[in-house]
């Protein structure tokens, strides 16, 4: 993308402030790192289906982004989600099983799938 004028970028930083607002506004960010790393280990299965989940249920308060390294490649995919007053959950080593399953537990029904977060991997 090159932006050519002051307009176009005023367009672009009004567009990015809502989209980072989302978890300011009681919504919700989603974040799947997508480094070599990442995508090595298969995170475009996982963002495709969180990003189908979201528009399909037409989850205006979701954002679905994508970061490069989150620095914990022996982890990925990982999936982050954050939230207004809430601690943010990792979820790591995942697939587009599990992030389906993550869309459906947490992202719509509020409840953290636990055997997916970071600390219960690095338990095991």
């Amino acid at each position: 993308m090159v932006i050519k004028s002051v307009a176009e970028l005023n367009a672009f930083k009004e567009t990015a402030k809502e989209k980072f607002a989302v978890k300011e506004n009681g919504g919700m960010k989603i974040i799947v790192g997508m480094a070599t790393c990442g995508i090595a280990a298969g995170a475009k299965p996982v963002i495709d289906v969180l990003t189908e989940e979201v528009e399909a249920n037409k989850l205006e308060n979701v954002v679905v982004s994508q970061v490069g390294c989150i620095g914990l490649c022996q982890y990925e995919p990982i999936v982050e989600v954050l939230e207004a007053g809430k601690d943010k959950v990792t979820y790591v080593k995942m697939d587009a099983k599990k992030a389906k399953e993550i869309f459906d537990s947490h992202i719509v029904g509020g409840r953290i799938v636990s055997d997916y977060i970071i600390g219960a991997e690095t338990a095991k």
